[in-house]
């Protein structure tokens, strides 16, 4: 988590006037003035230079599902938008950024009490970092995914408003409440999925209207397993879902689990205990991890009742070239304590292990434990200015949550010339990633022929 600078002893007026004091240094505009650097930046020398020590054979499914649209490329492409945000102005005021807060990073889950919150939901690039790079790479996702689906330029300007206006309003509401109402603030999901379309909805209807009963483990456990010889095993689904030996490069999950087990609280650890592990596979997930290695692992209690945990690779983050290195020298446990940093619930078995040599780090939770997501592909422009919104709302709790609101704000203001800014920002970068995302495209084109 960012450290809290002398400045969060003063007075929430004093805060705000030092960060207002910041528009002196690095005018709001400025933010709006990006083009893409002339030397250095090879996107495809980027995205190369991320494969190294991923498992080579799940490459192609990673470029695959990058070059299905200018959407799905920027989904792929932390790496390349850490490299363009590194030159960009900020404040200096820091939070514990999410590193990768694109709009299908947000999503629902159950919280441990069973209530469904809406929240960002991936960290694998979390780090102390600047909030201006959260909020833009949020903001250009809305702009290259509107784009995408075909919206007219005003529906997507329209949507980046919404979203970085909302994320501005609710750092102001934030920055007044108590550091304790702050850390228990929650956004329902239900709210999200109220907001959405009669059409929506019933597209969404199996993610969202009987979401309880959906996403818990044991309605999986029919789709996922297999009974062979009188044992029940993960259902093999190549090349996504597979059983690999130990000496394919992949991770001995047995091992893993048992380090993994020292990071949960005691009580935590009684209750894993209850369950025993009778199979593993590794599972292919996302667009930016795949070829990382990642599996799953089936669990037992009495009369079967079943616990999927997943296991996903922690590397070093995109930011780090530019915000620093981790003070974790496990990535998987960075991972984990941004995550706990930043939503305002986490899941009770989140924890973090290694293989030792040669060295994996690997961050373990459980598998879409009532989790859902928007799908951004059913949704009506008006909607999806909506949940544009949402998704800097939830922004704006985490960087509440780790951050000084009241600085932020002070620098933000009351008016909409940041947002005004990010329009022209995101405007720029969606050009930007589609030309990315061509380039990819050729690439892959030529390498065929």
């Amino acid at each position: 988590m960012a450290k809290a600078s002398k400045s969060s002893w003063a007075t929430r007026a004093e805060r705000i006037q030092a960060g207002k004091a910041l528009r002196e240094k690095v005018g709001r505009a400025v933010h709006g003035a990006w083009k893409p650097a002339k030397r250095g930046r090879d996107p495809i020398a980027i995205l190369r230079k991320t494969d190294i020590g991923r498992v080579k054979k799940l490459l192609p499914i990673r470029y695959q599902r990058m070059r299905q649209s200018a959407f799905a490329f920027l989904r792929g492409a932390a790496a390349i938008m850490a490299f363009d945000l590194g030159g960009t102005p900020t404040t200096g005021i820091r939070v514990q950024a999410c590193g990768d807060a694109h709009l299908m990073n947000f999503g629902g889950f159950a919280t441990p009490e069973r209530n469904l919150v809406f929240d960002v939901n991936d960290f694998d690039e979390t780090l102390p970092a600047p909030w201006e790079w959260d909020i833009k790479r949020l903001a250009a996702s809305v702009m290259v995914a509107g784009r995408y689906r075909g919206f007219t330029a005003g529906y997507c300007t329209d949507a980046v408003l919404a979203t970085v206006r909302t994320y501005r309003e609710k750092l102001w509401e934030y920055s007044s409440l108590p550091p304790i109402e702050i850390w228990h603030a929650r956004i329902n999901a239900r709210d999200v999925v109220d907001m959405v379309s009669r059409l929506a909805i019933r597209q969404l209807s199996e993610q969202t209207a009987g979401l309880v009963h959906v996403h818990t483990a044991g309605h999986r456990l029919p789709k996922m397993t297999v009974m062979k010889n009188s044992v029940l095993k993960i259902k093999d689904d190549p090349p996504l879902v597979f059983h690999a030996p130990g000496h394919e490069g992949y991770i001995s999950v047995a091992h893993a689990l048992e380090r993994y087990r020292n990071s949960l609280p005691d009580e935590r650890r009684a209750l894993l205990d209850r369950y025993h592990f009778v199979d593993e596979a590794m599972k292919v997930v996302g667009v930016g991890s795949v070829g990382t290695r990642c599996a799953v692992a089936l669990g037992l209690a009495e009369a079967d009742e079943p616990l999927f945990l997943q296991l996903k690779e922690a590397r070093a983050s995109v930011l780090e070239p530019y915000a620093g290195k981790s003070r974790y020298a496990n990535h998987a446990q960075r991972v984990v304590v941004g995550q706990r940093a930043m939503q305002s619930a986490s899941d009770i078995f989140l924890g973090w292990s290694s293989t030792g040599a040669p060295g994996f780090d690997f961050y373990v939770r459980q598998l879409r434990d009532m989790k859902t997501s928007v799908n951004i592909d059913a949704l009506e422009p008006s909607d999806f200015i909506t949940y544009g919104g949402f998704c800097g709302w939830a922004l704006a709790r985490a960087h509440a949550k780790t951050g000084d609101a009241a600085m932020i704000s002070g620098y933000l203001g009351k008016s909409d010339n940041f947002d005004r800014a990010l329009v022209a920002f995101s405007r720029n970068y969606s050009h930007a990633t589609e030309s990315d995302h061509d380039v990819l495209a050729r690439a892959a084109g030529s390498s065929k022929s």
